[in-house]
C-alpha cells in the first residue's frame, strides 16, 4: 500500500471506549520489560503493509545482529484500527504494537506496559505526553510530522512568488495569480476523500500560544473574527468562494492528486509533512522533477514569525500480554533510538537532539518555528466532550464539506451565517460541558 495519510497512518477516528472488562494480561513490572534478558522471539504488529516484507525485516536483521539469540517477526494489519482493537479485547496482540486511537488514555495501563515517568522521558523524547496517563508514558512515537502546505514551487514561481505568503490575503492573491497565469488548479481540496479537510484543524500553533489546547475548550465561540477557527476555516471558505479550487470537488481523488501536484497540474494542498515524500515519488514516477515539491508554513504569522505544529504519529508500545517483555522493550528502544526509521521516512526523529531530515530542515529554513503543543491539562477531555455534544466534527470533514458547499454556491448561506450557526451549536454544547 502506498497511501499513507501520515508517515505511519495516523488514525483520524474519534476515540472509542473499549469494553470496561477487557484486560491485557499479567500485571506490570512498571518498567516495560527493561532490565530482563534480551533473547527469544517477538512479534511486532504494524500497519505498514507496504514495508512488512522489505524495510521492516531489514531493520529486524540489524536488531538480531546486535542481540544474538533474538528473532523479530512482523504481522502486517491492513485495517489496523479495527482489527487491532479486536485483538486487544482478545488479549492476543503481539509483543510490540502501535497504540490504536480507540484506546482512551485512562485505559492505556490495561493493555500496555509503562515505559517510564513523563518527567523522565520528556528529557529524552518528543511527543511523550500524547500517550501518557497519571504521570506514566505508555508509548513512544516512531516519528513526528509537521503541518503546513505541500506546494509545487515551480508553479508558484511561474506566478511570480518565490517565498511562502505571510498572510491569508497574500496567499489568496498568490492563488489568484496562479489561476491567471499558469492554468494549474491553485488549491486542491480533496473534498471527496474528506479527511484532508481535517488539516484545517491542525493549525493552532500559528497563534504562537503554547497553552492553546487548554484555552480552546474554554472558548464558547471559536468562529469569531481573530480566533483560530475563523482564521483557518475562513481561509478555506475564501479559497473556495474565490473559485481557486478544482472544478468539481465531488470528483476529487486522493491517489490521483499525487501525480497532479507532482507534475504541476495542481499547485497547493494543505497536508502534513508526511505527504512530501509521496509527492516526490509521484514526480519521479511521472518523469517530473521531485525538487519542484516543497513544504511551506500556513500563511499566517504571529509576532512576525511563522509557527507550525509538530506532533507524533502512532506510538509504539510494549504489550502487557507479551511473554517476552525484555526483548520487546529492547526492540522498542532500539527502533526509536538507533534504527534510523524516522529519518528514512523523512519524519521528525522522536529522540531529542537528533537532526531533522533534509525536507524538514528546508521547511525550518523558511523561518518557521516548530511547536510541540502540550495536551490540555486543566480542561483535559473537555474538547472531545464539546465535539460530541455539539455534533461538530472538528477534526473531521463533514462540517467542512458543508462549508465548501456553501462557499461554492451548492448549499444555502454565507460565511457569516454558517459561522454564526457553528458558534451557536458549539456555545450551547460548551455551556453544558463546562458548567
Amino acid at each position: 500500500m502506498t497511501t499513507r495519510r501520515h508517515l505511519l497512518g495516523l488514525g483520524l477516528a474519534t476515540t472509542l471506549t473499549l469494553a470496561a472488562g477487557c484486560t491485557g494480561g499479567a500485571g506490570s513490572d512498571d518498567d516495560g520489560g527493561a532490565g530482563g534478558e534480551i533473547t527469544g522471539e517477538i512479534t511486532v504488529l504494524t500497519n505498514r503493509t507496504d514495508l512488512a516484507e522489505t524495510a521492516l525485516p531489514a531493520y529486524g536483521k540489524e536488531f538480531e545482529a546486535k542481540y544474538p539469540g533474538t528473532k523479530v517477526s512482523f504481522e502486517p494489519v491492513t485495517n489496523y484500527e479495527g482489527d487491532v482493537t479486536t485483538q486487544l479485547s482478545s488479549g492476543d496482540y503481539g509483543d510490540v504494537l502501535l497504540i490504536p486511537n480507540t484506546v482512551a488514555v485512562d485505559q492505556l495501563g490495561q493493555f500496555f506496559e509503562p515505559l517510564g515517568s513523563t518527567d523522565e522521558l520528556k528529557a529524552k523524547y518528543r511527543f511523550v505526553d500524547e500517550k501518557a496517563f497519571d504521570g506514566k508514558v505508555y508509548g513512544l512515537s516512531i516519528g513526528g510530522v509537521a503541518n503546513g502546505l505541500v506546494v509545487n514551487k515551480r508553479i508558484w514561481q511561474q506566478a511570480g512568488i518565490t517565498a511562502p505568503p505571510k498572510t491569508p490575503e497574500d496567499f489568496l492573491s498568490g492563488l489568484a495569480k496562479i489561476k491567471q497565469t499558469t492554468g494549474a488548479v491553485p488549491f486542491y481540496t480533496n473534498y471527496k476523500d474528506g479527511w484532508p479537510l481535517g488539516f484545517f484543524n491542525s493549525q493552532r500553533a500559528i497563534l504562537g500560544d503554547p497553552a492553546i489546547n487548554d484555552k480552546f475548550p474554554a472558548d464558547p465561540a471559536p468562529w469569531q473574527p481573530g480566533k483560530i477557527e475563523y482564521i483557518t476555516d475562513g481561509l478555506l471558505f475564501d479559497i473556495v468562494h474565490g473559485g481557486l479550487i478544482e472544478k468539481d470537488p465531488l470528483t476529487t481523488n486522493w491517489e490521483g492528486s499525487k501525480p497532479m501536484i507532482a507534475t504541476g497540474k495542481v499547485a497547493t494542498m494543505l497536508l502534513g509533512s508526511w505527504a512530501v515524500p509521496q509527492m516526490k515519488d509521484a514526480a519521479k514516477a511521472a518523469g517530473a522533477n521531485p525538487e519542484d515539491i516543497a513544504f511551506w508554513p500556513f500563511p499566517y504569522q504571529t509576532g512576525g514569525k511563522f509557527h507550525a505544529r509538530i506532533e507524533g504519529d502512532y506510538k509504539a508500545a510494549v504489550s502487557r500480554s507479551s511473554d517476552n517483555k525484555a526483548t520487546a522493550r529492547a526492540w522498542l528502544d532500539w527502533f526509536v533510538n538507533e534504527s534510523g526509521f524516522a529519518g528514512d521516512q523523512e519524519a521528525i526523529p522522536p529522540a531529542v537532539g537528533q537532526p531533522l531530515p533534509a525536507g524538514l530542515k528546508a521547511f525550518q529554513d523558511t523561518g518557521v518555528e516548530l511547536v510541540e503543543l502540550p495536551a490540555a491539562t486543566t480542561n483535559a477531555g473537555k474538547e472531545d466532550e464539546i465535539i460530541k455534544e455539539s455534533e461538530i466534527d472538528l477534526t473531521g470533514n463533514i462540517y467542512r464539506q458543508k462549508l465548501v458547499d456553501i462557499a461554492r454556491g451548492a448549499a444555502k448561506g454565507d460565511k457569516d451565517s454558517y459561522f454564526a450557526e457553528l458558534n451557536k451549536r458549539w456555545g450551547d454544547a460548551h455551556s453544558r460541558v463546562m458548567r
